[in-house]
């Protein structure tokens, strides 16, 4: 049983209580004294914190570390941030469910998000059965779980772009209701993505009241988060209206200048559904470009049926002229990237195949002149090649609208990063940019509220207990930085840095980081919710 001592840090707790200089006794995985104590017993190690800031370990509600983990459990990119919890099964498409029989279509709509793997069991079938696989081989930070719609979905109704029947529905329900047994902390979906596109409200309702029994959440990427936001928002107050459901919104913000008007109503939505008695929260990343896989700037129906149908159509010239048309002219309710973000400001950060890697990094215009054919048609062409998994950055926003959206109550910090290829800069800096920028550089907010934001409200969001708080009885997970130096360093040029400023990191009372160098350790704990229990580890 090994204890550490914590000594002479400036103490931030995760409530938003003023910093105060004090120490940490650390024993068998939970802290077990804070405070102005004098400590008269050996320790087996002793950290000198002075001049450092020690606070609970960093959340990130939305990661998308599910594969990744099975194949490195280390997870360096997000330690080096100081986060020592992971929220995965994000956007309604991840790991599990996952029936045999669909093991190879999803891993082709998986890959532009998650990547792919060829050395990993893929039998493992359910929730259950992906945790145990994560379990046996260890982790070395913590990982939640929300059960994703698409997988639902797929599991009871194949791929098809099609709304669900009644029966269908209440397969899903059923569905929904053993992945809550097995211990996911609530429902995931995405409703740009595939299959979950293709759901009406009523499925979403029906199944969130099967998650409202377990007190898990709707962790939602809306249907628009452009120029339909608005009914887009008031779909997913209806959602939790209706089925009691605690609402997360994922990764929230207003995409393309000519939808930055609709920032104020927003917050207007914000505002009367909190004093409906609808609980609601959202995640963001602190940059004002977003990340995620090529094919979304294609129209939905381009997708029905999976990736395979999808490629049939990209070979077919007429129902690429239906692409183009659709893209040019929009669908009502659909988010449009090309038409908010433009060729110029989307950028390929991964592609499967290497005679395509010099394409990472162009834009979309840029890869139609290298390619000597229009946007369209090159865009086509590299989806095609790559059957579909190609990672993406758009540039939707401004710096004044992520600040806007920070400093608003229902706000915790998340990084959403994808991890192949070149990634979203996010992926490495979004926790200590935060700190360095907004807390250091440009004092949005006082370095509780922002440790605050990175922890407790993060924990509280996801429904995680015994984390996210510097208290007696709690895990150990915390986090050492020095506030003068933390800040991110990559860009989007080159991403793959790690920040400056995370010093120690203990995840369970175990050193991941130790006085700036990385451990490789999996002291990590799977995290299962149960109903009437709000955290089992094992």
């Amino acid at each position: 049983m090994m204890t550490i001592l914590i000594k002479n840090g400036l103490i931030v707790d995760g409530t938003k209580k003023l910093p105060y200089k004090g120490n940490i006794l650390i024993e068998n995985q939970k802290i077990i004294s804070i405070g102005n104590f004098n400590l008269l017993n050996k320790v087996d190690k002793e950290i000198n914190a002075e001049g450092l800031v020690v606070s609970p370990g960093f959340i990130d509600t939305h990661s998308h570390s599910d594969l990744k983990i099975l194949e490195i459990p280390y997870n360096e990119v997000k330690a080096r941030q100081g986060i020592t919890t992971e929220v995965l099964g994000q956007d309604g498409i991840s790991m599990a469910p996952l029936p045999m029989e669909y093991i190879t279509p999803w891993k082709k709509n998986l890959a532009g998000l998650d990547g792919t793997s060829e050395t990993i069991d893929w039998n493992y079938k359910t929730t259950d059965g992906y945790l145990k696989l994560m379990e046996k081989q260890g982790v070395g930070l913590n990982y939640a779980y929300l059960v994703p719609h698409g997988n639902i979905r797929m599991e009871a109704m194949g791929l098809e772009g099609v709304p669900a029947s009644k029966n269908q529905i209440e397969v899903m329900c059923e569905i929904t209701r053993r992945e809550m047994e097995a211990g996911a902390y609530g429902l995931s979906t995405g409703l740009i993505y595939m299959p979950c596109a293709y759901s009406e409200t009523e499925e979403l309702i029906e199944m969130c009241k099967v998650v409202a029994e377990y007190d898990g959440m709707l962790v939602i990427h809306q249907r628009s988060e452009a120029g339909t936001i608005i009914d887009s928002m008031k779909e997913v107050l209806e959602i939790g209206e209706k089925s009691g459901v605690k609402i997360h919104f994922s990764h929230f913000k207003v995409c393309g200048k000519q939808n930055w008007k609709y920032i104020d109503d927003v917050i207007e939505l914000l505002d009367q559904a909190k004093n409906n008695g609808v609980k609601i929260s959202y995640d963001q990343y602190p940059y004002a470009a977003g990340s995620t896989m090529l094919g979304v700037v294609l129209p939905p129906w381009a997708h029905d049926g999976g990736t395979d149908k999808l490629l049939e159509r990209l070979k077919n010239p007429i129902q690429r002229e239906r692409m183009k048309h659709d893209i040019e002219n929009g669908i009502h309710g659909w988010d449009n990237f090309i038409e908010f973000a433009g060729f110029d400001q989307i950028f390929v950060t991964s592609v499967q195949n290497s005679k395509n890697e010099h394409l990472i990094g162009k834009n979309l215009i840029e890869i139609s002149e290298i390619r000597g054919t229009n946007p369209y048609d090159s865009t086509f062409d590299l989806l095609l090649e790559e059957e579909n998994a190609v990672g993406m950055v758009d540039f939707y926003g401004l710096e004044e609208h992520v600040i806007k959206f920070l400093k608003r109550e229902e706000q915790n910090v998340c990084t959403d990063a994808l991890l192949s290829g070149k990634p979203h800069p996010r992926a490495y800096g979004s926790f200590p940019r935060v700190i360095g920028r907004y807390v250091r550089e440009t004092p949005i907010l006082t370095l509780e509220e922002a440790v605050y934001k990175m922890t407790k409200k993060a924990a509280e969001a996801m429904g995680i207990t015994n984390r996210g708080e510097l208290k007696e009885g709690m895990f150990a997970d915390i986090t050492i930085f020095n506030l003068d130096t933390i800040t991110d360093v990559g860009d989007y040029v080159n991403p793959k840095q790690f920040p400056i400023g995370v010093q120690y990191l203990l995840v369970n009372g175990e050193m991941i980081i130790d006085n700036g160098d990385f451990k490789n350790n999996i002291p990590g704990k799977v995290l299962r919710k149960r109903r009437g229990i709000s955290e089992c580890t094992f």
